[in-house]
């Protein structure tokens, strides 16, 4: 059986992923009857919790690339 395995750094930082997520929250959110006002506050929290880990994870990457760049300047 083939295992597929997710990249979850490529997965974190896709705008598309997130706009899926503040979708299904949201969508559960009126199914629940919950208010306006409250569907709006989870959906700005969702939205500012996705720029900061897309932001996180982008800054790791481009920190491992430039170590990755002076190291092989070293050899």
């Amino acid at each position: 059986m083939n295992e597929v395995k997710i990249d979850w750094k490529r997965k974190l930082t896709s705008r598309k992923f997130w706009v899926a997520v503040v979708g299904f929250i949201t969508a559960i959110l009126v199914a629940l009857h919950i208010d306006q006002m409250t569907i709006e506050q989870v959906t700005a929290i969702v939205s500012a919790m996705a720029t900061l880990i897309a932001y996180i994870i982008g800054e790791g990457l481009t920190d491992a690339a430039h170590k990755e760049e002076r190291e092989g300047k070293d050899d």
